[in-house]
């Protein structure tokens, strides 16, 4: 696809929608005060955003209970690393490119909380062990070093309705997860059903 009207700098960028306000400017603090401290301790819910050397990016979406990501101190937090598809799409960038942005999310909250940094992969057993989950450890964790931390506006969640379920989509006609994965992957020998018992037996065995 070819676009023939391109921002390519900054001052373009700049002439064209104008400059952030004094309280969009002054609203980071670069680090985790007493109020991101109380919001990531009720968030169950994160995105976590990297990239590789050569630019390669990735968003990986992190759950778990509230507060499931601890705050050390004003300037760092560590996330537990659950099991999953062993892919380590952002494990893999971060052992390249150390930059991290995080976006936590809170279920009823329209604002978001920012938070950007240096990240390490770590096994500190004292360290993991903040992290057992019916008596099971994670084998690796993200420590992040916060360098920027602000509230994010609710426009984009009153925009999306996120949390307003009378404005939530129709899934109806949507494929399900395995039919989009066997589609996508094409398996062989292994039916639409097939996948969708595999999938389950995961998420009933290996959430921790």
């Amino acid at each position: 696809m070819q676009f023939k009207d391109v921002v390519t700098s900054v001052e373009e960028l700049r002439a064209l929608m104008g400059e952030p306000s004094e309280l969009a400017l002054r609203k980071d603090i670069g680090r985790l005060d007493h109020h991101c401290r109380a919001f990531i301790a009720r968030s169950p819910f994160v995105l976590i955003a990297t990239s590789d050397r050569s630019g390669r990016c990735d968003v990986s979406p992190k759950g778990d209970g509230p507060g499931f990501v601890q705050v050390l101190d004003e300037r760092h937090l560590v996330i537990p690393d659950r099991p999953g598809n062993k892919r380590f799409d952002g494990i893999r960038n971060l052992l390249e490119n150390p930059g991290i942005g995080l976006i936590f999310l809170l279920p009823r909250s329209e604002e978001t909380l920012r938070v950007n940094g240096r990240a390490q992969i770590v096994r500190d057993p004292d360290v993991l062990a903040r992290f057992a989950v019916q008596g099971k450890l994670p084998q690796l964790a993200i420590a992040v070093e916060v360098q920027e931390s602000f509230l994010h506006c609710a426009k984009c969640v009153k925009r999306s309705g996120l949390w307003d379920a009378e404005k939530w989509p129709d899934l109806t006609g949507l494929a399900s997860a395995a039919q989009m994965l066997h589609d996508h992957a094409r398996p062989k020998d292994m039916t639409v059903e097939a996948m969708q018992e595999r999938l389950q037996d995961g998420y009933r065995k290996n959430l921790y």
